[in-house]
């Protein structure tokens, strides 16, 4: 089992996808735990996602311990196999609850709702690549297998 989530080659393509994603969604992790980039912060954050979506509490959780922790496993390579699944279950929610009824394109000329879901599906097929592909060089699951 270690060796299925752990994992990597020594190469190039796991580190550049997995760094794209950590990097990508650091700052929304961020904005919700901490409050930085212009976030709301922790508490506000899980406010919004129970009392204003409905969310259960354990979801609205699990969405803001994943953006923020994913993240920071993905910039340093730790179980990517694992968070890359994970990513890819939150963004499918994220599409199927807020974004599907937007459409597919993003808002870029405020003529439309709100955001369609073209980024979520970036997001996701990274995060398939960095499950097929493993972490990659520089990864702390590199030094795991070795």
């Amino acid at each position: 089992m270690k060796q299925m989530i752990f994992k990597t080659d020594n190469d190039w393509t796991g580190l550049i996808i997995r760094l794209t994603i950590g990097l990508v969604m650091f700052p929304h992790g961020a904005q919700k735990v901490f409050g930085w980039f212009g976030g709301p912060g922790f508490s506000k954050e899980m406010t919004f996602f129970t009392e204003t979506l409905h969310l259960p509490w354990l979801m609205a959780f699990l969405v803001i311990f994943i953006e923020f922790f994913g993240a920071i496993s993905l910039i340093i390579g730790f179980a990517t196999r694992l968070w890359s699944v994970a990513m890819v279950m939150l963004f499918i929610g994220i599409i199927f609850t807020e974004h599907l009824q937007n459409g597919f394109f993003m808002n870029w000329f405020g003529n439309q709702k709100g955001e369609g879901y073209e980024y979520h599906l970036l997001i996701i097929g990274l995060s398939i690549t960095a499950f097929i592909n493993g972490s990659g060089k520089f990864s702390i699951d590199k030094q795991v297998t070795t």
